[in-house]
This record gives structure tokens, sequence and C-alpha cells, in this order.
């Protein structure tokens, strides 16, 4: 259990941890290294999801690299990536009526298997992207 204060980030990793180091969050437009680490992760999320989703596109991302020392008190080094796709709505994107979810992955650095830590689904367009 955390306390009061603390966001789980991964692994146990938490917000409070000693050596927790953040850079600026930035929005950035998807890239072909986002959809990699999106198609990745789409089994995952399809199953947390309890559907399959028609589109799995990476729209915009925000990324923040982390370093600290998890519950296990071992270092944790990585990216975590907060990322807007697109899952369906239409061939091209309709930015009102489309269907969005929003994606929170840990990648670690030494790298291990990409970590979909959670999902939020029924999010529009313009909802922002927000570690969580």
């Amino acid at each position: 259990m955390m306390a009061a204060g603390q966001n789980r980030i991964a692994d146990g990793l938490t917000t409070s941890s000693a050596l927790y180091k953040k850079v600026p969050l930035e929005l950035n437009i998807g890239d072909a290294n986002v959809q990699q680490i999106c198609d990745k992760v789409k089994p995952d999320a399809e199953k947390k999801a309890g559907k399959p989703f028609e589109d799995f596109t990476a729209m915009l991302f925000r990324f923040q690299a982390v370093k600290g020392t998890n519950s296990s008190i071992k270092e944790v080094e990585g990216t975590h990536y907060s990322i807007k796709v697109h899952v369906g709505g239409g061939k091209y994107v309709n930015v009102k009526e489309d269907k969005f979810v929003h994606l929170f992955v840990f990648q670690p650095r030494d790298g291990k298997k990409l970590e979909l830590g959670d999902m939020q689904q029924h999010k529009s367009f313009f909802d922002p992207i927000e570690l969580f």
C-alpha cells in the first residue's frame, strides 16, 4: 500500500521515491517509434478492454524519463509514455466522433519487455494527455 501523496509509476516505483527524477513533459505527434510501442502493447490493451480495437494508431504522446527505486529496493530506469491512441470510428480521423484511449506504458532502459501500466478508455481527441 502506498502512503498518502504517492503515485504509482511502474513496478512499485512511486513519485515519492528518493531517486525519482523527472524531465519536463512535452506533447508530441505520434511517430514510428511510439507506433511500435503501441503495436507491442496492443494485445495487452485489448485484453484490458475486453474487446479488439479496429484501429490502434498513435496520435499524440507525452514522455517522461525516470530513474528511481521501486518497492523491491532495486533501481528502475527508463521512459514512461502517455499515449493517445485512435481506436476506431472510421478510416479517417474525425476528432469530434472517433474513439480514443490513453495508454500509460513503461519502457525500461535495460531493454526488458514494455509494460502497459494503465489504460483510460472512452477518451476524446480533446481530452488532455497526462501521466496517470
